[in-house]
């Protein structure tokens, strides 16, 4: 799921402020502290390869997140693909991977222990 920043729906137009706030945006339940990530990523980069071994060969954790540029391609184990881009929130559930589309920059927040395990494995997948 993403949405661009004009799509956010605004909850308060003040004077020198706006708010906006997309409810629903995917569920925490079950999860226990979140980590805080900043990823830049170089055009073409795809992480499918590295993420094999993993449960459907694809991260398990789920994301929410903002992207600061470029344009990124959320692939689904369904066999779907969403493409957020600059200025879009985004929510991956879990079961993806991603391809840059071009380079990019996103910030993402996500269960720490879950994403910890898939950066871990990503880590040793490039290490060799």
């Amino acid at each position: 799921m993403h949405i661009a920043k004009e799509d956010v729906p605004i909850r308060i137009d003040a004077p020198g402020a706006i708010a906006r706030q997309k409810t629903d945006f995917g569920d925490v339940t079950g999860y226990g502290k979140m980590g805080a990530e900043y990823f830049s990523f170089g055009a073409g980069t795809d992480i499918t390869e590295l993420l094999h071994g993993l449960e459907n060969d694809s991260c398990q954790s789920p994301h929410w997140g903002y992207v600061v540029s470029g344009e990124i391609t959320a692939i689904y184990t369904d066999g779907t693909e969403e493409t957020s881009r600059s200025g879009d929130l985004f929510y991956w559930p879990p079961g993806h991977s991603v391809r840059a589309e071009a380079d990019t920059d996103i910030v993402m927040f996500s269960p720490e222990h879950e994403h910890g395990e898939v950066i871990d494995h990503i880590g040793r997948q490039v290490s060799g």
